[in-house]
């Protein structure tokens, strides 16, 4: 019984036999770079020699103390901020309306939500600068309808515009989802005992609803946190966010170990975010 009960335990569970390779798979092309760049990140950097060994938070002080490098973060939130925001304002009734629609025509709407995908942001960006720019489509509108010209281009209206259009679509996927798993019938039970339309659904759908929306608005929030193209191709080089700023010490002043810092830096930033984001909906949802 012993030997029995010994070779139960020394047996490997179907568990680890699925998960090792794929745990393996992700330690190497995930924990590894990311190790790689913690480790230059306390490097040193010379202007003539690039990164040179060491171990020191110069860095990371750097981006702390000085106010150009707190806008710049500061800047990023809001954006992201105000993307998100707009993007379920814009994107909760049209993803209710997909979720209880039983048109034959359904098909064809998800067809027009996950179309924009197909094409890269960075292709979308360029058409809104079609769109934006001085002389452009809008300008020429507003000039022919109300004798005014709209420059929109390299301002922070045309950077939110332009994410949120990359954004939209995610919300509205996500929150259609949600709304598929709550069941009708509830909705119809609330109507059915009295209930306007709009108070069965902030008290009966909303509620059940609030987790996802929760998880809808983290990842619209962790999108437009690391959004490069658009504010480099919409905002100019004047609009500064935490991507294109990271690229640039990057690519250009070829400072890896400051550009690691901050990347590290915006991640850290945004899982903070995220993780109070998760603690807050949960008591709410709760309450």
């Amino acid at each position: 019984m012993e030997e029995e009960h010994s070779t139960r335990l020394m047996k490997p569970s179907p568990a680890i036999v699925f998960l090792g390779p794929a745990t393996c798979v992700v330690m190497l092309f995930l924990v590894a770079p990311l190790v790689l760049l913690a480790r230059y990140s306390l490097n040193r950097y010379d202007p003539t020699e690039l990164m040179i060994e060491a171990v020191t938070p110069a860095n990371y002080l750097r981006f702390f103390t000085e106010a150009f490098y707190w806008e710049v973060m500061r800047t990023t939130i809001m954006v992201a901020v105000l993307v998100t925001c707009l993007s379920l304002v814009l994107g909760l009734p049209i993803a209710y309306r997909l979720a209880r629609t039983t048109s034959r025509w359904k098909s064809v709407m998800m067809l027009m939500i996950v179309l924009p995908l197909f094409i890269g942001s960075t292709v979308r960006t360029v058409g809104w600068m079609i769109l934006f720019a001085q002389s452009g489509v809008m300008d020429s509108l507003a000039v022919r309808l109300f004798g005014l010209r709209i420059d929109l281009m390299y301002t922070p209206a045309a950077v939110v515009i332009g994410t949120l259009s990359v954004i939209l679509p995610f919300m509205v996927l996500t929150l259609q989802s949600v709304f598929e798993g709550i069941d009708a019938r509830l909705e119809e039970a609330a109507q059915g005992l009295g209930a306007a339309p709009g108070r069965a659904f902030w008290r009966i759908v909303w509620p059940l609803a609030l987790p996802g929306i929760g998880i809808a608005a983290i990842l619209s929030f962790i999108l437009g946190m690391n959004a490069y193209a658009t504010p480099v191709l919409l905002g100019g080089p004047r609009f500064q966010m935490m991507a294109p700023l990271l690229f640039w010490e990057f690519n250009t002043n070829s400072n890896w170990p400051f550009s690691a810092a901050l990347a590290f830096i915006l991640m850290a930033t945004t899982l903070l975010l995220t993780t109070l984001t998760n603690v807050v909906i949960p008591r709410r949802y709760r309450a």
